[in-house]
């Protein structure tokens, strides 16, 4: 491993947001699991949550761009399975929902332990979701269209909670040396080694 790519594995470590994350409730379809992944990445979040659909979490496509061997994927059983465990580690859930309830998502203050709370791409965010949120957001609309791709609506927002998060310092790296960056840093560089020592297919001994 050259020194530039533990610097740059120890660097993204270090800004990981632990306490924001996003929960996809049973979306069903491979291009926006990836995207929203991606985002994740991009945005420093480390843990995500899925709850499958009925035919299980889709296989990840290109669009992750690899990002699934950065982001620890959490799945649940089901909806309320997955909503106590963030309740349980203190996050409050905003729902990306239109209703007469919903505020404009930049009105939130995503620099507290936030989950975003995404719905399937054809129902959105089920009734059993919502009763357990803390509140629901929207992305003002002014087309004739009135909603956005859930993983682009995923990415509006969580660019949001990154640009509060920063204007806040909450991007300032971290102690290697400390946890969890310290664990998160020898995983990831054990991984990485791992891949890059994988021997290539064996040749035909009469080959050249």
């Amino acid at each position: 491993m050259t020194p530039e790519r533990r610097q740059r594995i120890e660097a993204t470590a270090c800004s990981r947001q632990m306490d924001l994350t996003v929960f996809m409730e049973r979306v069903h379809k491979p291009h926006n699991l990836a995207a929203v992944l991606r985002t994740c990445d991009a945005v420093g979040i480390q843990q995500a949550h899925a709850v499958p659909g009925s035919h299980g979490l889709p296989a990840l496509n290109n669009t992750s761009q690899g990002a699934q061997r950065w982001i620890d994927l959490h799945r649940h059983a089901d909806t309320p399975d997955a909503m106590k465990a963030l309740k349980d580690a203190g996050f409050a859930c905003f729902a990306a929902h239109f209703s007469d309830r919903a505020v404009d998502f930049r009105a939130v203050d995503y620099t507290r332990p936030t989950a975003l709370v995404l719905g399937t791409e054809k129902f959105g965010v089920s009734d059993e979701a919502l009763a357990l949120c803390d509140g629901e957001v929207i992305i003002p609309m002014i087309g004739m269209t009135q909603s956005l791709n859930v993983s682009v609506a995923a990415a509006v927002i969580l660019y949001e909670a990154q640009r509060q998060r920063e204007a806040a310092g909450m991007y300032a790296p971290r102690d290697p040396s400390g946890s969890p960056q310290k664990e998160l840093i020898d995983r990831w560089i054990a991984r990485d080694l791992a891949r890059r020592k994988t021997p290539p297919p064996d040749k035909d001994e009469n080959s050249p």
